[in-house]
């Protein structure tokens, strides 16, 4: 069974045709009854799985999620954009040698990049895989950048270990590229082409490329004048500040305080800061300036300063680019890495107003776009779950076949939400917790 073998290289001296006629049966057991049989490798075995419980057909088509508006300016803000000239030097001779190209994706899967040989990218062209189309594994199916940004390791995959059928003729070899400050994941850069790839020395090159290119965004960090420090506060009750080369885990309280600082960047007075903290407005202002004192001791240098109390220097919040794109219409490039809810525990006043309005313009905006997989990613998670409009929405983008689904789930919540006194629309259906 392909349970056996755990690597994600193909194995060294295999016969590339008999290996794809055995993997070309493999994949049809599978699609028809479920079955892995030798030898399919066990990376590609529970990929595979994958798809099925997304219920992803063999068929699958990849779709554009970035056109040419917003793609140009999301790929020149994207990280991965200052080591492109390192991964053409890499990878670029290589590729062209061998009729390959060049592909780099996001963290989500969407290619933003793929460069190579003329007649290598027309075969690409007619299959989608250019940028802007959206490659990631629950989208696609197996495939190297897909799955390499899925599980955060290489992988490569050989003719019809692609989920796709229409895949089925390509090799791809991808690995991971991480921030070197953050260790969060940027994307991958992947090597496809044809049979020539089907050797493990391919996969040992483009993880090389991968680790020479986050060295590469380290020494450029490195040799930055005015490092910008980084506040993650989306889809997480404690935040996460990246300041002076250090990753500090915020608590609840210095959390919100850190991002009303963020979110006002010229300052709050003892007061402003002190109604947008505290449920309670009859709080004593000594009870701030023991807050204030004790994220001092934490953040040394980073701490916030004071008279009006104000961030320390430049600080990027992720929800503040997250605005930033939705004003510009730039939707696809706003909600790809979207983790949930501003700081979803927090009842500080000032943050639930914040929450509320980064909500309301992101569901505004995804609505009015009527992208069916921006929609199906928002209403698969905790925060759309049981949004009804959001559903509406997403049943009408989708083809007739497709609809029947989305149409229960809306029926189900009209007569859910209906039911509960005091209905006062999609927001009730999100109560605010407690602070632990």
């Amino acid at each position: 069974m392909g349970d056996r073998d755990p690597s994600v290289a193909l194995p060294d001296g295999a016969d590339p045709a008999a290996l794809s006629r055995e993997l070309r049966r493999a994949h049809a057991a599978f699609t028809r009854d479920g079955r892995v049989e030798t030898p399919v490798r066990a990376v590609i075995a529970r990929s595979w799985r994958r798809c099925a419980r997304a219920r992803l057909s063999p068929e699958c088509a990849p779709r554009v999620e970035l056109a040419e508006a917003e793609l140009r300016p999301y790929r020149e803000d994207h990280p991965l954009a200052r080591v492109m000239p390192l991964f053409r030097d890499l990878v670029g001779a290589f590729a062209a040698h061998g009729a390959h190209l060049l592909a780099v994706c996001d963290a989500r899967g969407s290619l933003l990049w793929v460069e190579g040989e003329t007649a290598t990218l027309r075969r690409a062209e007619s299959l989608g895989f250019v940028p802007g189309t959206r490659w990631a594994e629950n989208a696609m199916g197996t495939n190297a950048p897909g799955t390499a940004v899925a599980l955060g390791e290489p992988v490569q995959v050989f003719g019809a270990e692609h989920f796709s059928r229409r895949v089925h003729p390509w090799t791809c070899a991808a690995a991971p590229v991480r921030d070197p400050r953050t260790g969060g994941l940027l994307g991958a850069v992947d090597i496809t082409g044809g049979d020539g790839l089907a050797h493990p020395h391919s996969l040992a090159f483009v993880r090389a490329v991968a680790r020479a290119a986050e060295a590469q965004l380290a020494l450029l960090d490195e040799g930055s004048t005015a490092p910008r420090d980084c506040l993650a506060a989306l889809g997480r009750d404690e935040a996460l500040l990246v300041t002076g080369g250090r990753r500090v885990r915020l608590g609840r309280r210095h959390s919100e305080i850190m991002v009303l600082l963020a979110h006002h960047p010229d300052g709050m007075s003892g007061e402003e800061l002190a109604i947008a903290l505290y449920e309670d407005e009859s709080v004593s202002p000594v009870t701030l300036r023991a807050e204030m004192s004790r994220l001092r001791a934490l953040l040394g240098a980073s701490a916030p300063l004071s008279r009006p109390y104000r961030t320390a220097g430049p600080l990027d919040a992720d929800f503040t680019s997250l605005t930033r794109q939705l004003a510009a219409g730039a939707v696809s490039a706003a909600l790809h890495p979207y983790p949930g809810r501003l700081l979803p525990a927090s009842t500080a006043p000032g943050v639930v107003r914040l929450r509320r309005r980064i909500e309301d313009q992101a569901r505004a905006a995804l609505i009015a776009r009527a992208d069916a997989g921006l929609l199906a990613d928002w209403v698969c998670n905790a925060w759309g779950a049981d949004d009804p409009e959001a559903w509406r929405a997403l049943a009408a983008a989708l083809p007739p076949e497709g609809r029947p689904a989305a149409l229960a789930r809306v029926r189900a919540l009209d007569r859910e939400l209906g039911a509960r006194p005091g209905r006062r629309g999609w927001r009730a259906t999100y109560p605010q917790p407690a602070r632990s």
